[in-house]
């Protein structure tokens, strides 16, 4: 008789898949991990094959040949929007997969990897930013999510081409001195914002590398400058709006509850922004408690996966232990 698997948990971000395949006892069978899902730039079919290739390495990693496979909890990037996570789903269901699937943005596995019910907000800024909310009753709060056409603003990339678009100003005349116009284009070796400007255009300088002006960014706000300042005050600021709408549509903005910080932006614990978003939302949601998330994302799809299934709080303490950090 082969293994019976209740829960296929998925968490699959723009760079990287998780799957992990749990036990009924909340034991962790075998976990496998693969390339990112990014259905916007190769089509939904095939980010979904990248996950079914992460899902076959998992099962080959089976103490024995599979049998069953029951709900598939799968938390995906680019799930922004009720109509896509309704389209990944349909997706999901026409491979056969398990008997069920959910699939959820993937802010909801930061959120459900930090908490130990389905209670709480989490704002994650990596490349972008987003925020959810969700409380056990299966009330949630989110937001598109899609950009500034819905009203973003920061994460790393946002920070990134906003120090650009203030160091750019800053040298030529239009806007106020700051010494981004230094430490920017000094990053990449060059003496200038024009040197990087020119280089950025015409890709010497690689896209995918402006995200290393966020931490220069930081640095030089830590160091004193008030435009980059400014703009970490923002993002800040940005952050507990989020978080605060998100508990007001929930009804949790009077009560203790978790407010948890993900992404690689929050996760470096700047501490002028963390700082500020204790500060900011303390005065906005005063019984709140913000934390940085360290569990992996992929525990809290499987979190949620268990909770669809009715597992009770023996199953999910099992569950957690296995991915505790020694």
């Amino acid at each position: 008789m082969g293994v019976n698997v209740p829960v296929v948990a998925v968490d699959a971000g723009n760079s990287k898949t998780d799957v992990a395949l749990i036990g009924a006892d909340g034991t962790v069978l075998a976990t496998a991990r693969g390339g990112g899902f990014q259905p916007p730039r190769v089509g939904v079919e095939a980010a979904v094959d990248v996950l079914g290739s992460v899902l076959d390495r998992a099962v080959a990693r089976l103490p024995s040949a599979p049998g069953s496979f029951g709900h598939i909890s799968a938390c995906l990037a680019n799930a922004d929007l009720p109509v896509e996570e309704a389209e990944l789903t349909r997706a999901l269901e026409a491979r056969g997969w398990g008997t069920s699937v959910e699939v959820r943005n993937d802010t909801f596995a930061i959120l459900r990897a930090g908490v130990d019910e389905p209670r709480g907000v989490a704002v994650v800024c990596g490349a972008g930013i987003n925020c959810v909310g969700m409380v056990p009753d299966g009330r949630t709060a989110r937001f598109p999510a899609i950009g500034r056409i819905s009203g973003d603003w920061g994460g790393g990339g946002g920070l990134a081409e906003e120090a650009l678009w203030c160091a750019a100003r800053a040298e030529d005349g239009r806007g106020e001195p700051t010494e981004l116009v230094r430490t920017l284009p000094a990053h990449f070796g060059l003496d200038s914002m024009y040197a990087l400007i020119e280089a950025l255009h015409r890709e010497v300088i690689p896209p995918a590398r402006r995200h290393e002006l966020t931490p220069v960014l930081f640095a030089t706000g830590a160091a004193g400058d008030p435009v980059a300042a400014a703009l970490v005050e923002r993002q800040a600021e940005e952050v507990v709006a989020m978080a605060s709408v998100a508990l007001t549509r929930l009804g949790l903005l009077e009560e203790e509850v978790p407010v948890l910080l993900g992404g690689s932006v929050l996760a470096a614990r700047h501490p002028r922004l963390n700082d500020r978003i204790a500060e900011l939302l303390a005065a906005r949601a005063p019984k709140a408690v913000a934390r940085v998330v360290s569990e992996p994302p992929v525990l809290g799809a499987a979190l949620l996966g268990l909770d669809r299934t009715g597992a009770g709080p023996e199953v999910h303490r099992r569950l957690r232990e296995q991915y505790a950090r020694p």
